[in-house]
């Protein structure tokens, strides 16, 4: 498996550092869907898994995000 598609995921302490971790998230995605959009068709198909692999964390992200805010309220 290629680093470039691995991601390294540690819990948030507190609420401010798991929005923070959501942000950062969300700004690859969004990089990453530059690229693919970019992309010619040699590395298409990879700059495509990059931003899949992008928005799997940005998902990670929202969840430890949403369990920390539910949590704030419970």
């Amino acid at each position: 498996m290629s680093t470039m598609f691995q991601t390294v995921r540690s819990a948030p302490l507190d609420r401010v550092d798991a929005l923070e971790t959501w942000r950062e998230a969300a700004s690859v995605v969004a990089t990453r869907w530059q690229s693919f959009l970019e992309a010619g068709a040699d590395t298409r198909a990879s700059a495509f898994a990059s931003y899949v692999a992008a928005l799997d964390s940005e998902e990670d992200a929202a969840a430890d995000l949403a369990a920390l805010s539910s949590s704030d309220t419970a």
